[in-house]
């Protein structure tokens, strides 16, 4: 091709691409658009790091069963049993039973070593709902926080047996020199007897009951005999399964709730109904379903189904 017609031919191309240009852009452009949306222009991104913690992680704690008469108690060290709420210092935020982070003024966990502490939020005898209500807060009340205290009964890190927890214990506690902070005293039995004695005073004092921690035990995330609990009535919780329709007085409202224990073995948990100890309010704004509930009772008739059981409180998942 002769210069002067390669010259003609590249003004013509020029001229067409510069004429359909912006088409061509605006083709791509909803090309881009449209592959985008549907995820095929790029590879997904991985998942970030941080999406698995969105999910709080729940500390493993010492869980207590119930205490019976045929225990040795000289195992055990014998504790003043705080109605609050169970806290856990990780060494650097204050966390609920369910893992959920307890928003505490700064103050209040200023100083504290970088030792795990379990213990309990307490404001009080009788008021472990102003208690429940503090640590629910998303911004918290210096007023309120003001009131409350974390009486401390272990260290899950500390390792060693619990006879020899304790004083690392005090030791810990008298450091961090905070009135609010307090090790929970720790005394010895030497029989049945002597404990229902001062059961009866510790709940004539206000007292929920008593805690019996044995002295060999190492500290493990589980439920078992190394933890035990005393009250003048036994408690659990079941979950909620359904609403019953109440009748006469109670028209309107539920009777009572449909309650599930929880299953043991692989088998699903007995059903009972729980109608006694639901105010009014709960009765037209009963729990959930699905939410667990606490509830007291004297023993369990020969089926396992608990004998007086009567409604306590709604036992928030994240507490």
């Amino acid at each position: 091709m002769a210069p002067d017609q390669a010259q003609t031919s590249f003004s013509r191309t020029s001229a067409s691409f510069r004429t359909s240009a912006p088409t061509a852009f605006f083709h791509l452009t909803a090309l881009h658009l449209v592959l985008a949306i549907a995820g095929l222009l790029t590879p997904a991104l991985p998942t970030p790091a941080f999406a698995a913690a969105a999910v709080p992680q729940a500390p493993q704690l010492m869980l207590a069963k119930a205490y019976h008469p045929g225990i040795a108690l000289t195992d055990y060290w014998v504790s003043e049993k705080y109605d609050g709420v169970r806290g856990y210092w990780d060494g650097e935020k204050l966390l609920t039973r369910g893992g959920e982070r307890i928003a505490a003024p700064a103050w209040f966990t200023a100083g504290w070593p970088k030792v795990p502490m379990d213990g309990e939020l307490w404001t009080g005898h009788g008021q472990f709902t102003r208690a429940l209500s503090t640590v629910r807060q998303q911004s918290p009340d210096p007023a309120a926080w003001r009131a409350m205290r974390f009486m401390v009964f272990d260290l899950p890190a500390q390792g060693g047996h619990f006879s020899e927890r304790i004083p690392a214990l005090n030791g810990v506690v008298t450091r961090i020199d905070q009135p609010w902070v307090q090790a929970v005293a720790q005394s010895k039995v030497s029989n049945h007897a002597a404990l229902q004695a001062l059961l009866t005073t510790t709940v004539k004092h206000g007292g929920e009951g008593l805690m019996l921690h044995r002295g060999s035990s190492l500290y493990k995330g589980q439920r078992s005999d190394d933890l035990l609990k005393a009250k003048p009535h036994e408690d659990d919780e079941a979950r909620v399964v359904a609403h019953i329709p109440g009748q006469g007085k109670y028209a309107g409202m539920v009777g009572a709730l449909l309650v599930e224990m929880p299953g043991t073995a692989g088998k699903a948990g007995q059903r009972f109904k729980l109608g006694s100890g639901l105010s009014d309010e709960l009765r037209q704004n009963p729990p959930p379903i699905g939410s667990t509930v606490t509830y007291r009772f004297r023993g369990l008739n020969d089926s396992g189904i608990p004998r007086f059981a009567s409604f306590m409180r709604v036992r928030d998942a994240a507490i």
